[in-house]
């Protein structure tokens, strides 16, 4: 997520291995040979990538059930 002034939004979490701040930026989630790009949280420094719970539980949980049904 950028703000008007096209910056990179900034969170509190930081890396666990890096200790760097996280950044919005876009990633692109794999499952079952399907690609999906998003914006999350992520280290600039390593790369690792925070998924955050509601996000884990709910859309990709939904989106998870759907690919495995078909």
């Amino acid at each position: 997520m950028s703000n008007p002034r096209g910056n990179t939004a900034k969170t509190a979490w930081q890396c666990f291995r890096c200790g760097l701040p996280l950044v919005l930026g876009k990633v692109t989630v794999t499952y079952m040979d399907n690609k999906f790009p998003v914006e999350l949280f992520k280290c600039p420094g390593c790369g690792l990538v925070l998924v955050p719970e509601e996000m884990a539980t709910g859309k990709m949980a939904e989106v998870e059930k759907t690919l495995e049904d078909k």
